[in-house]
């Protein structure tokens, strides 16, 4: 087997490994986006079984004697010297080394959003436990118990009944 091929069916292995379907799936709320994700999923699976299976073989070597009974020593030989002599390339990732940074950055600005995203749902977590109270409250409350809570709001009321504005 040839280096890159090796190598591309290590890093798809090792991919495979660690993406997180069930984990995604969860996050998905629409039928037509499991549609999509179920069929990513397919395919992500139909490619990194292909690559497992053919690349992760060794090819036959070639019986050369078996040649040479049916075609002549010279022919076979020339053969080969050639088949030995073919160099193929390594591969050299040229376009790894282009977007790592790019990624590394977005895996910066999605550290800080996911952070944001997390005291964003701790604050509405809050203001939810909040207003389930005053539900269950408010119909026993009194407005005093209620400004007691919201002094903007009395403050807004008591300025309109100073300036004599009614809402009209």
């Amino acid at each position: 087997m040839s280096g890159a091929g090796k190598k591309v069916a290590d890093v798809a292995f090792k991919a495979s490994k660690s993406i997180d379907w069930d984990g995604m799936a969860k996050m998905i709320v629409t039928d037509e986006a499991r549609k999509e994700f179920s069929s990513l999923r397919r395919a992500f699976e139909e490619v990194n079984s292909t690559l497992q299976t053919k690349f992760s073989q060794e090819p036959e070597p070639i019986d050369w004697e078996y040649y040479r009974k049916g075609l002549g020593s010279r022919i076979v030989d020339s053969y080969k010297e050639y088949y030995e002599s073919v160099e193929i390339p390594k591969f050299v990732d040229k376009t790894t080394p282009e977007y790592k940074p790019k990624f590394d950055a977005l895996l910066v600005e999605l550290k800080d959003a996911e952070q944001k995203s997390l005291k964003e749902s701790e604050r509405l977590e809050k203001e939810i436990a909040e207003v389930q109270e005053l539900k269950k409250k408010l119909s026993t409350m009194t407005a005093d118990e209620y400004f007691e809570k919201h002094p903007e709001l009395k403050q807004k009321f008591d300025d309109e009944i100073r300036n004599d504005y009614w809402g009209y």
